[in-house]
């Protein structure tokens, strides 16, 4: 039990030198699940330990905060923090996040770099033991390749709560240049910027399709009451089966964005002299790639196996059958 408390003053110490601004009392309560009387006699306790702990005034309450950081001693990993950051890592690489995984695996080399040399070797046996242990099982299906370089951008265009600009290779009119308040980045299948243009309310532009992105350093007027997560709640894969040889054509007016775009990721990739591309990969969850195959429209033919051409006709004679019959749909 001596064990217990003490880890919890250290997690709660942890909490307040994480944080810039302090947190209050009921705030210190909630994050470390006891009540507020609890939290009073945990801040005295954690003081007593760090002196160097501040209060600062913030009418009509007070926060607490330990502004210097906590000495390494206190901040040693465990194999399974590490475990989990590594792992994260991988999936980012896995899913042609190149950009992503990059930054957390320059945070793991520092948080290596920051723990002491005897923690280290404490480490060293189980986090290798987890890590041969421990692998991530990578979904097939569509997954778009991130540009590094447009994802930096829009990044300082958010952190610099600037207007960006850019040539949109997508929509009615591509190849027109907009220029658009950045509400956030939405990743998955598509990656997407969230943005609005004008006076209009944010909607989604596929990254894959910005081209020539610039920040304006012109202020970005943002709808304060806007919430990236409420936004990304609105809208939605996973199927196993066998595993077939898929073949696909994607037609001239869609190559360039199938030469970035990643069905899966031992995907083979091959230009035709009419300039469309076949793409070739093993995989299995024939439903699910049905399912996105729907959202290329004409732009894609099905060469093999005949068991995805089978669902794809097997998909439409059902929607065409649901909504031809010309009955009403029946009320809740």
């Amino acid at each position: 039990m001596r064990h217990e408390k003490a880890g919890r003053l250290l997690e709660l110490a942890r909490l307040l030198a994480s944080t810039a601004e302090g947190l209050t009392l009921d705030e210190i309560a909630e994050r470390v699940g006891v009540g507020r009387r609890t939290a009073e006699r945990m801040r005295d306790a954690v003081r007593e330990i760090f002196p160097q702990m501040e209060e600062v005034d913030d009418p009509p309450t007070r926060r607490f905060r330990i502004p210097s950081g906590l000495d390494g001693l206190f901040q040693a990993p465990t194999a399974e923090e590490l475990a989990a950051l590594n792992a994260a890592a991988e999936a980012w690489t896995l899913q042609g996040a190149h950009g992503r995984a990059a930054a957390l695996k320059s945070l793991e080399q520092k948080v290596l770099s920051a723990t002491r040399a005897a923690a280290r070797r404490r480490l060293a046996p189980d986090l290798e033991a987890l890590l041969q242990a421990e692998t991530i099982a990578v979904q097939a299906g569509p997954r778009p390749f991130e540009d590094e370089a447009v994802l930096a951008t829009v990044r300082d265009a958010l952190k610099g709560l600037s207007t960006l600009r850019f040539r949109y290779e997508g929509g009615s009119t591509p190849g027109r240049v907009r220029e658009v308040t950045p509400y956030g980045v939405l990743f998955g299948r598509a990656n997407y910027l969230v943005a609005a243009e004008g006076e209009g309310s944010p909607r989604n532009w596929r990254l894959d399709r910005l081209r020539d992105v610039e920040v304006t350093g012109r202020p970005a007027q943002r709808d304060p009451d806007f919430s990236l997560q409420d936004y990304a709640d609105e809208s939605f894969g996973i199927y196993q089966d066998d595993t077939e040889d898929v073949v696909l054509r994607i037609l001239p007016a869609s190559a360039e964005g199938a030469m970035r775009w990643r069905f899966h990721s031992d995907q083979t990739l091959e230009p035709q002299p009419d300039g469309s591309v076949l793409v070739r990969f093993r995989a299995s969850g024939m439903r699910e790639l049905a399912w996105h195959l729907f959202t290329w429209g004409d732009q894609v033919q099905v060469l093999a196996p005949q068991r995805l051409k089978d669902i794809l006709v097997e998909q439409i004679e059902l929607a065409r059958r649901a909504h031809a019959s010309g009955t009403d749909a029946p009320t809740a």
